[in-house]
């Protein structure tokens, strides 16, 4: 059973966590929208302490697509679709101290670098729709979009809840000839609601997130992405004041079809579902430091209009030590 202060001390660390989650996905143009699936994880909703925060996430995804299934990128169509990405996220976060509307404020800014491989079985282009290519593979490395992200959370006993807006500043490396890209090419907006239900004295945790995104045109392309519903949502259990074990879920759904001139397949709208473990340690670096490790995997199922797999997350981060009481 964890003490409170372990519980609320390694919330905050998760919570920081979770906001400098990476944020490139399979859904979409080319099999790629904002929300990565995962993004919001345990302790979403719960404040965090007062201060800056570091993270750095490890994200590998394995995903593909039978030939049997077509994905519009740039006015081609490609034929089938294999993916692996090995991402490195570097993130900072500042909670503010002074309150606002009651609750607890915090900025965080993450940059993406990397590489990313994909691979086809086919591309179309034209209105006849003639083959240019057989099986195709493309690779690229350097540093992605970046995404900004507010958030206001209020805490009232066990019951956590939150508010946030993210959004993609499309700076990354992209190419709309490329199979394989780092940036998203175009902007986009996510907003969302969450709860966190966090218990000391049993060391249960539960937390869910939903959110919709909206997509601005892809200049590049004349493409526009439709709009992106997600929940994401997570349970955990404190086995010591350090160590917790839990399991993590997805659910992502395009709400809205694709357009644009360049959206060739029509009411393009995707689907995908995941589930997989976690755990996490809380270690002490100083009194005035924390560290956390979290490792969390999912496995996908009943994708629609996109390709599925697996992909894992391994989180190192840095926050500020819960404040100790002063002596009387």
């Amino acid at each position: 059973m964890a003490g409170k202060g372990a519980s609320f001390g390694l919330a905050g660390l998760l919570c920081a966590a979770a906001l400098l989650a990476p944020a490139s996905g399979h859904a979409d143009e080319g099999g790629v929208g904002l929300w990565i699936p995962g993004f919001m994880g345990s302790f979403a909703a719960v404040p965090g302490q007062p201060g800056w925060s570091f993270s750095t996430v490890y994200y590998h995804t394995d995903v593909n697509a039978g030939g049997g299934k077509s994905f519009p990128r740039g006015g081609r169509v490609d034929a089938g679709l294999d993916g692996r990405g090995d991402l490195a996220l570097l993130g900072a976060q500042y909670v503010f101290d002074q309150p606002f509307l009651m609750g607890q404020v915090s900025f965080s800014l993450l940059s993406v670098t990397g590489n990313n491989l994909a691979g086809v079985d086919a591309s179309l282009t034209g209105p006849r729709g003639n083959t240019i290519s057989g099986e195709r593979e493309d690779s690229v490395s350097g540093f992605g979009d970046v995404l900004p992200q507010l958030a206001l959370k209020w805490n009232d006993g066990v019951n956590n809840y939150m508010t946030y807006v993210t959004g993609n500043l499309p700076v990354g490396r992209y190419d709309k000839d490329r199979l394989a890209n780092l940036g998203l090419g175009h902007g986009a907006v996510d907003w969302g609601l969450g709860y966190t239900y966090l218990n000391p004295e049993t060391g249960r945790e539960f937390s869910i997130v939903g959110g919709l995104t909206y997509n601005f045109e892809n200049e590049h392309t004349d493409y526009q992405n439709g709009i992106d519903g997600h929940i994401d949502w997570a349970a955990s259990q404190f086995l010591n004041p350090h160590f917790h074990v839990g399991v993590v879920g997805y659910a992502y759904q395009q709400l809205t079809g694709d357009s644009g001139s360049g959206a060739t397949l029509g009411d393009f709208k995707s689907r995908v579902f995941g589930i997989g473990p976690q755990a996490g340690f809380k270690f002490n670096l100083s009194e005035e430091m924390d560290g956390y490790l979290n490792l969390k995997g999912y496995y996908e199922f009943e994708a629609k209009n996109r390709p599925e797999g697996w992909n894992v997350w391994l989180t190192l981060a840095f926050t500020p030590a819960a404040q100790k009481p002063h002596a009387q």
